[in-house]
């Protein structure tokens, strides 16, 4: 988003014609920025086998996935019905990774039905999976290699608390049950938390799951998960995925040649891909002065975009109607029946009631976490790739609302 002659604008495209043509609130997505990220994840891994799978719970509509397909990436789902949405999207069966968590074994036959890989979390799914299926159909396991990671409690997944793959320490336990079911294991997958800095934390499970590959003689690929780090606030540090793909090259090139084989490196970015090319767009209602606080209130709220109230997490804000306003401190809060607040105490451009806000970073976990508390509808989304915006996603009526219940006479 740049401000060209006083407009702020997204590849040519005025966010405030968007609003005035589709109304607000608005989700908006640079798929420049989409393709910018893939390629920086594509180069950094340059000299070795990687296969970018998108973690498509950060960004699901289909379009965005057709996008994605379309620069050469793969698909990370964690439901069946992500794999049903990646199928229809055109991703092949075996460019779809399936990595469910406390799913019945029904779930995970529905995707044995449709052919794509399956990477299993737990001991128990695991045995019934052997019992049922022993070398005829090849898997991959997590495992949790027990390293704390992540800027939130929430977001860590790799810690010896968590509810996230088999545990290290299980190993022994695996191989029996792999053993004794004639399981064929392709490949090994672990995912420490979102928002790690340190390149470091990478290669603290790349040795862990290199260790544990030993026991695995049929391994096609390593899978790392994700959690880079991406910039909300204007002082954050990044992962530097350069310095990243340089270390953890040299370092999976050397298992390679211990292992007997070169294997393909899997990475499953999110919100890498997808956060910076997403604005939430919404308008002022109404300006609210208390004895203490100047409150914008605007037409959208945690069920919109829930990161603020359910993470503690920081989304840039900024008033796209009056960007040479006198600059004033406000807190923007949202229209919904709880406390839900995208910003304390921000300076912004004078707010005027009817003036359009932009929320930066809403790109991940953004519409895809949203939903119809209150009765409210969820926003329109649109998509601009080369100076053109395309409407991806319809706002909601109350007819969407009710479609799905039935009035019976009590």
């Amino acid at each position: 988003m740049e401000l060209s002659n006083g407009n702020y604008q997204i590849d040519g495209v005025s966010l405030l014609d968007l609003c005035k043509e589709y109304g607000t609130p608005l989700y908006v997505y640079d798929a420049n920025i989409i393709e910018r990220q893939y390629n920086r994840l594509i180069n950094a891994f340059g000299n070795i086998k990687v296969d970018i799978h998108y973690a498509c719970k950060a960004l699901n509509n289909i379009n965005v996935l057709k996008f994605v397909k379309k620069l050469g990436g793969s698909l990370d789902t964690v439901s069946i019905q992500e794999v049903q949405i990646g199928l229809k999207a055109g991703f092949a069966p075996k460019d779809i990774l399936y990595t469910p968590n406390c799913v019945s074994i029904d779930e995970i036959k529905a995707a044995v039905e449709l052919g794509v890989n399956i990477n299993i979390d737990n001991l128990s799914i695991l045995e019934q999976f052997g019992n049922i299926y022993r070398n005829t159909y090849p898997v991959c396991v997590r495992i949790n290699p027990h390293i704390m990671a992540g800027g939130n409690q929430k977001i860590s997944t790799g810690h010896i608390d968590s509810k996230f793959g088999i545990s290290i320490y299980q190993l022994r336990h695996l191989e029996r049950v792999v053993k004794s079911t004639k399981l064929k294991v392709v490949g090994l997958h672990m995912h420490t938390g979102s928002d790690i800095l340190d390149a470091e934390v990478f290669l603290r499970g790349a040795d862990i799951l290199f260790d544990a590959a030993q026991n695995f003689k049929d391994l096609e690929y390593l899978d790392f998960g994700s959690g880079f780090k991406v910039k909300y606030h204007e002082n954050d540090n990044t992962t530097n995925i350069e310095d990243l793909g340089e270390k953890i090259s040299e370092s999976f090139k050397a298992f390679c040649k211990d292992y007997g084989k070169e294997l393909t490196l899997v990475f499953e970015p999110g919100k890498f891909i997808v956060s910076e090319c997403g604005y939430l767009l919404v308008k002022t209602n109404v300006i609210k002065q208390t004895t203490a606080t100047v409150f914008a209130g605007v037409d959208s709220g945690q069920n919109h975009l829930i990161r603020p109230m359910m993470y503690d997490a920081y989304h840039h804000i900024t008033n796209i109607s009056n960007p040479s306003g006198t600059e004033r401190i406000y807190t923007v809060v949202g229209y919904i029946c709880e406390t839900d607040t995208f910003g304390w105490d921000r300076k912004l451009n004078e707010v005027r009631e009817g003036d359009i806000l932009a929320l930066h970073n809403a790109g991940a976990y953004g519409h895809t976490m949203s939903s119809n508390y209150n009765s409210r509808f969820r926003p329109a989304e649109v998509l601009i790739y080369n100076g053109n915006a395309t409407l991806i996603r319809r706002r909601e009526t109350l007819e969407d609302l009710l479609s799905t219940q039935i009035e019976v006479e009590i």
